[in-house]
Parts: structure tokens; sequence; C-alpha cells
């Protein structure tokens, strides 16, 4: 399910704006002409809406999975928020449409009312869709908490482990699924299961071998436990794959052996296990992000990010929405930034550029600068920002003002010091 349009009548400061999340018709890549956008990105200054953009795109997203449909009537078995607009899903071959307070859908048309005997329009479970919705407060102390326990401390803590956040029990999680500063510790332990489980099935198995005097016969000790590991391969290989080429930028790798942590990070350069708490903010941020796109089935998923380069220097940035689609290639991105390093990974259609008209309304276009365009074009092109400041402005004005003055000077000795000052000024700034 992918959201291709949204028009907003009214929604707190939003007013009369228009969304079409479609490839246009000339797009250069001619299989995506028309079809929903991949990816998404919401750009403007502070109060232009962009986060109000997210919720409103959540809250449609719920609305269409909690549809009910009667005849030639409609509701919704949840408490929504109704849109003051339209918004369009595509779903597997067909749109539906939600239009103030009509439905269409497969050629019919509902009208809503608020009550009767519904059937649901999504009648089977894995016809629904989730949602995952990462907000800016992500990074937070309770997050991290669960990352720095012992994975046998961990089964200790929670008996009943094996059964209540078995893998298996994903799908009973209800869509959206929010990522903010507060998420229960149940569903990092869902998330974390496979791992924890492999971690406590590898420490029994080195006490057994231990115990079984093969310490002293490596040979004996190797063949053991490579049978035993061809049976149980280990969980965290995976994920270390999609997360390491990213982490090896801070010369940081998740350690494969170490068993003090459900996910051990490690120093490239001394092999020191380093703590989550101790790790940077934008680490944190990764590997709060990267597990949950990882383990859950993203296929026909929309995820929203707010502020994906919290944290992250922007040699991390420039690559971020790359591997984010390597981890979710079936999803529909949908993010709100501030960053022209993240702006560029995203095509000119799949940007949209939220600013204050001359009456101080919200006014939306399509952004101009091609996908990975220069970040200085990007902040001057799409975000419209002059991204030389005053002191850089003074000098640029005192370069011209000599380069003037160099036309019509005659004295050989002040052309010669006029040109060797543009130059010096010229080599420094890049004029």
């Amino acid at each position: 399910m992918k959201i291709s349009k949204l028009h907003i009548d009214q929604f707190r400061h939003l007013e009369n704006l228009d969304f079409d999340f479609t490839y246009p018709e000339d797009f250069h890549i001619e299989e995506k002409r028309g079809k929903p956008l991949d990816k998404i990105c919401f750009i403007g200054q502070s109060a232009t809406g962009k986060t109000n953009l997210l919720e409103i795109i959540k809250e449609q997203h719920m609305a269409i999975n909690s549809l009910v449909v009667m005849n030639k009537f409609f509701s919704y078995k949840s408490d929504i928020q109704i849109l003051k607009g339209s918004v369009s899903f595509h779903f597997n071959d067909s749109i539906i449409e939600i239009n103030n307070n009509q439905l269409n859908h497969d050629q019919r048309v509902y009208s809503y009312t608020k009550s009767g005997g519904f059937d649901n329009l999504l009648k089977e479970e894995d016809e629904k869709k989730y949602l995952y919705y990462f907000k800016a407060n992500l990074i937070s102390e309770q997050n991290i908490d669960i990352f720095t326990k012992n994975p046998i401390d961990i089964f200790e803590k929670h008996p009943g482990l094996d059964y209540r956040f078995n893998i298996n029990n994903l799908y009973l999680i209800e869509a959206p699924i929010i990522f903010d500063d507060k998420v229960e510790s149940d569903l990092w332990l869902i998330l974390l299961f496979e791992i924890l489980q492999y971690r406590k099935n590898f420490t029994q198995k080195m006490s057994e071998l231990i115990h079984k005097g093969l310490l002293g016969n490596r040979n004996k000790l190797d063949l053991e436990f490579n049978k035993w590991q061809k049976e149980n391969p280990n969980k965290l290989e995976s994920f270390a794959e999609k997360l390491n080429p990213i982490l090896e930028k801070l010369n940081l790798e998740i350690d494969l052996v170490n068993t003090e942590y459900s996910i051990p990070i490690k120093n490239k350069r001394n092999d020191e296990i380093i703590p989550i708490q101790s790790t940077s903010t934008g680490t944190k941020g990764l590997l709060l992000s990267f597990l949950p796109l990882f383990k859950f089935d993203t296929t026909d998923s929309i995820i929203l990010i707010d502020e994906p380069e919290r944290s992250l220097y922007p040699d991390m940035q420039m690559d971020l929405m790359d591997h984010y689609k390597n981890l979710a290639p079936d999803a529909q991105f949908i993010v709100a930034t501030h960053s022209p390093f993240i702006a560029a990974s995203f095509e000119p259609d799949e940007r949209f550029i939220l600013y204050f008209d001359e009456e101080g309304k919200v006014a939306v276009r399509r952004g101009t600068s091609p996908i990975g365009d220069d970040p200085n074009d990007m902040l001057y092109n799409d975000f419209g920002i002059d991204y030389i400041n005053k002191y850089g402005k003074k000098v640029y004005n005192e370069y011209l003002e000599k380069r003037r003055q160099l036309l019509f000077e005659e004295n050989e000795e002040v052309k010669q010091k006029l040109q060797d000052e543009i130059e010096s000024i010229g080599d420094k700034y890049n004029f």
C-alpha cells in the first residue's frame, strides 16, 4: 500500500494544499511513470508543517486499514480523525480513495455513516499493510536500555521469554507501529528475540564443550562447535551485513563473537567492545532504526522518518537513504528533513518544498535540483537559502570590487598587486 495523492482542505494551519505523490508521465524511468513515488522528501523551514504531514499520512493509513463497508455505506471500526480533504492509496492493483465523507474503491462509491452492520473492506489480515513511524525523538535512554543488558540477564528478568517474545508473534502487533522516545520494551524484545536466543544457546553450548574437557583439545573443540554452528546459524550475521557498511565510516562494526550484549559493537582498530550507551548519538539512532526495518516485513508498507539526519555527520547522511532502501526495498519511504545531503538522495519529483507565500500561508512546490546535486545548489534551489553568510558576502563584494578596479587600472605594479589579491581570495573562497 502506497500513498499516491493527498489534498488538504484544512488541517491546523495547512489549507488547500495538493500533493501528487506519483511519478510524472515524462519521468526518465518509463516503468515508473504514473505510479506512486518510491520515496518522498518533505523540505521546509520550521513551522511549515513537515511533521504535520507525517501525522496526516499516519492517520489516513490507519483509516484505510480500519475501513468497514455495508451496501453503499462505509465507516471506521477505530477512532479515526477524519481528514478534511481527500487521500488516495494504491493497494495491489486498485486504488482506495477517501474524499471527505465518500469512499471510492473498485468502481464502487460508499457514503459515510456512523453505525451499521459492517464487513471489513480489507477482509484478510495479510491484505493489511503496516506503517512504521520513526519520530525525531527516537534516541532516548529508555530505548537504549535493553541493548545495555546481558542476554542471559534478559532471559532471567523475563520468564517465558521463549514463548512471549517469539518472532512469530510479530504479526499480532497492530499498525501503525510508532518508534518514539518511549517504545515498550516488549517490542524491542520481540525484535531481539532470535538474536537473544542464539546468544543464550551459544553460551550454553560453549559451557557444555568446556565441561566435556575439550578446552585442551582444540581440534575436537573446533569440530564439535562447527557442527553445532552449522545447525544453529548466528542470527546476528545477516543484520551485521546491513549495519556494518555504514558503521565502517565510524571505524565500528558488530562483533559476532562477543556475548556480553545482544548486539555488541566494537572498535575495528583495537577490537575493543564499546557499550552502546558509550557510542555516539548518531550510532544509537542507526541501531534503533535499522533493527526494526531489518526484522519487520516491510513489503508494500509505508515508512515515515522525521529528521533521519539527526546526529549524523554529512558523509553518513549522503548515502543514508540508500542503506534504508536496502533494508526495505519494497516499502515507500516518506521523510521530513532539514538536510541538503538527505534531500540530494531524492529525485526532484520526489521532493516537496513547503514555504510561506506572500499571504503568509503554507504553499508547496516540487523540487528542481537533480538527484545527487551539490548540497550548496540544493540549498539555493530547493531550500531557498543563500548559503553564503554575511562574512562571505563581504569578502565576495571586495573580490568583485578588486576585479572592477583591475579593469580600469593602468599602473602595471598596482595591476599585478590587484591580480595577486584576486587570486588569493579566489583560491581561499573558491570564487
